[in-house]
């Protein structure tokens, strides 16, 4: 048996994978609480992650019926670019900064400067660091916790972090690195002079865990912890990843021509490809994926949380939403939502608020104004996947996941505004799965059985035919229109995105 593990934003998941039946188990989870201010902050305690780990883990196993001792590897997938600090004796100094923390906003235009703008980052980096990014966390702690700063002895992100509590070691894998902002996604090695432009005097280097190949271990789980949970001695775990770079396995999108498109808090939508992506645009990030290969991804930071409030707006559930949305019909009657709630990433707008434009004595209409949160979040996801095409990333189809994707309605938007179809994978906890995934995949390696990556996923990953939908022609040219307008007032609202 395979443990996979998603540290998320709003909860942790946990699945049990049976290689054998190649099928889930048991699953588990447990949400989070989430430290959130007007001015940006968006933190976590470690420790509600620890907590939750241990309640998903307990669920899981009883829903599978299995003894713990049957668990071989346990494979950690994470939210990224989030800051964990921990000192010299391996104490977190802090609660964690997230990957939706805006307060450091100023600290990354200013980083950018200095690397030179967009044309630097571009040089050192092979990417533009945006804000969110681990990179300008770190200059905003020195300028407003400078004790804080003072006492970092390791720098971890979220996912790294749960590896240290399962190990006691430290170590980062090149995909989930990627996106701290010090690390050269071209050669897949720390970029410390980066780090030097916020401490010239090296202690931010010498803080970086060492770095891992996707099939490596970090080592095997703590004793002590081992008899907590109820394992056998000796259990690996796997390098793990970011949430997308795991999402990309349990997706089956380890080959040109797939994309991957996450609905969830963020939306992000992502390709592998062998080839290192030629940039079209500063907003695509070319990450490493936890394959050895490259995933180029661009992530907009307002999605299901945007339907959350427009429908609690109107004391709505999700079927009443959705009935209203859909009696509604393609454009909203007019209405366009820029669904810039929590800042935005893509376009990179990190300060801007959100706009509800068109509106008039016909229009606005509680179901009109459902409509357009729908298309407004998914309009930002278009934009991010014509910068994707651009880049040269082929897209013959598209494997939906997270919360959204169970939603008929929200499918077919995707599709048609999208114009590819999409198709849901079985299992929706993608993240989850894929992190079992490459925990199989890396205890194989240690056996040194010779089994793929591919051949892993062949096995593990199968698609739902019933969610599939083929964009129909009449409503994509309806969506193209909407979407124009959509465009129209980003560009007369924020002329420099």
């Amino acid at each position: 048996m395979y443990l996979g593990v998603d540290c998320g934003t709003q909860g942790t998941k946990v699945v049990i994978l049976d290689p054998e039946q190649a099928r889930i188990r048991g699953e588990g989870q447990a949400a989070h609480e989430l430290i959130s201010a007007a001015n940006g902050r968006r933190e976590q305690r470690v420790e509600w992650w620890t907590h939750a780990f241990r309640q998903a883990y307990r669920q899981a196993l009883d829903r599978a019926g299995i003894d713990g001792r049957a668990i071989r590897a346990i494979g950690v997938s994470g939210q990224q670019h989030g800051m964990v600090l921990l000192d010299r004796a391996g104490a977190v100094i802090r609660p964690a900064k997230l990957w939706c923390d805006t307060e450091s906003a100023a600290q990354n235009a200013q980083l950018v400067a200095q690397l030179g703008g967009e044309a630097g980052c571009l040089e050192r980096l092979g990417l533009v660091p945006a804000t969110g990014y681990t990179l300008s966390k770190l200059l905003w702690l020195k300028q407003h916790e400078p004790e804080a700063f003072g006492r970092i002895g390791t720098i971890l992100l979220p996912h790294d972090y749960l590896n240290y509590w399962l190990t006691g070691e430290c170590a980062a894998e090149r995909g989930d690195a990627s996106g701290t902002g010090y690390f050269d996604v071209r050669t897949r090695r720390w970029a410390p002079e980066v780090l030097a432009l916020i401490a010239p005097d090296g202690r931010l280097e010498r803080a970086l865990p060492r770095l891992l190949r996707a099939e490596e271990p970090v080592a095997t789980v703590r004793p002590a912890l081992a008899r907590e949970l109820g394992l056998a001695e000796g259990v690996l775990v796997a390098s793990g990843g970011g949430d997308n770079m795991m999402g990309a396995i349990g997706t089956g999108n380890i080959a040109d021509g797939i994309v991957t498109l996450s609905l969830g808090t963020s939306g992000a939508l992502y390709a592998c490809t062998e080839r290192p992506p030629v940039l079209s645009s500063p907003l695509v990030a070319p990450f490493c994926s936890s394959s050895n290969a490259w995933l180029p991804l661009i992530c907009t930071m307002n999605l299901t949380g945007v339907v959350h409030q427009v429908r609690t707006l109107f004391g709505y559930d999700l079927e009443r939403f959705q009935q209203e949305a859909d009696r509604a019909g393609i454009g909203a009657g007019g209405i366009t939502l820029l669904p810039f709630l929590n800042g935005e990433r893509v376009p990179a707008l990190p300060r801007a608020s959100g706009s509800l434009l068109g509106l008039n004595t016909q229009n606005l209409t509680p179901a009109n104004l459902c409509r357009a949160a729908l298309e407004g979040t998914t309009f930002g996801l278009r934009h991010g996947l014509d910068l994707l095409r651009a880049s040269g990333i082929r897209c013959d189809s598209i494997r939906l996941i997270g919360g959204g994707a169970r939603s008929p309605l929200w499918r077919r938007l995707v599709a048609e505004i999208l114009d590819t179809q999409v198709v849901c994978p079985r299992v929706g906890e993608a993240a989850a799965l894929g992190a079992a995934i490459q925990a199989a995949w890396c205890e194989q390696h240690q056996r040194g059985t010779g089994v793929s990556l591919a051949e892993l996923c062949g096995r593990f990953v199968a698609l739902d035919p019933d969610s599939a939908v083929t964009p129909e022609a009449g409503a994509v040219a309806r969506y193209r229109d909407a979407y124009q307008r959509y465009r129209r007032h980003l560009n007369q609202l924020h002329p420099d995105a």
